[in-house]
């Protein structure tokens, strides 16, 4: 049984997606139909796409009243298209936001169970934890393992069992407090950074297994060679950032302590 529209808006709690879109026009008014039944508000960010994906995403605003879309003109990369979306979110007072892709590789079948996760643990961070057909590209799975190894060392833990997947629900409030004292990534390295950065604040983190899987028609702006050095100078700076919080870390590991680690 669905989370109902009532469910997520309490008086406390408002919930609601965000999702960035660079030239993804195949799937995602599929993608904005599966969501629509939640009844839930829904952030769509056009990254600076082309002309038909504008022309599409400007078919989803007028066709679902649920929707707003925000217009970069500029592509600036998934991370800032996500904070873009959040900070919006934010500022339209909701409490938490369940970023999707738009590329169609996310079980929506999983967003209700992640939407009841998150009421029973609302100061918390959700996330899937993929679980990978044969769709996904060797480089890209075997990658994955080389980041969840850096990020097990910049965390001095094994809590964060997945930090690359985009569809995650956000707890806003600590969010905010964290984009409005620290510099994000605004391209791949984003969902990473900001995972990390969250467990450094104390924020604590739950998974849902899901599947993943990669459309063939599907458009990857995932670029082997650029985003991999930029998630590995990312992961440099974030194990220098551990390094001068390791007293505090280990304080935490040893005591299992949450407080946030500036």
């Amino acid at each position: 049984m669905k989370s109902t529209a009532k469910d997520m808006h309490s008086k406390t709690l408002a919930y609601g997606f965000v999702i960035p879109n660079y030239n993804h026009h195949l799937v995602i008014t599929d993608t904005i139909q599966a969501l629509v039944a939640f009844g839930l508000p829904i952030i769509l960010v056009d990254d600076g796409s082309n002309k038909e994906t504008q022309d599409v995403l400007l078919e989803i605003e007028r066709d679902f009243h649920q929707v707003t879309l925000i217009r970069r003109d500029q592509n600036g990369g998934k991370g800032a298209a996500v904070q873009t979306g959040l900070a919006a979110a934010y500022q339209a007072g909701w409490s938490h936001a369940l970023q999707v892709d738009a590329d169609g590789q996310h079980d929506l079948n999983d967003v209700d169970r992640m939407l009841k996760l998150s009421l029973k643990h609302p100061k918390a961070l959700l996330s899937g934890q993929p679980i990978y057909d044969d769709s996904i590209s060797k480089g890209r799975y075997y990658g994955r393992f080389i980041t969840h190894f850096w990020v097990y060392i910049e965390t001095l833990s094994t809590d964060i069992k997945d930090s690359m997947c985009g569809f995650r629900v956000y707890p806003l409030a600590a969010y905010h407090q964290l984009a409005q004292s620290s510099r994000l990534g605004n391209k791949m390295d984003f969902d990473i950074e900001v995972m990390v950065k969250l467990h450094w604040q104390g924020v604590p983190m739950h998974f849902v297994e899901t599947k993943v899987h990669y459309p063939e028609d599907g458009i990857s702006h995932f670029n082997v060679f650029d985003d991999n050095v930029l998630i590995s100078l990312m992961h440099t700076r974030l194990f220098f950032g551990m390094l001068w919080r390791l007293p505090r870390l280990l304080v935490r590991k040893l005591f299992g302590k949450r407080e946030a680690i500036a």
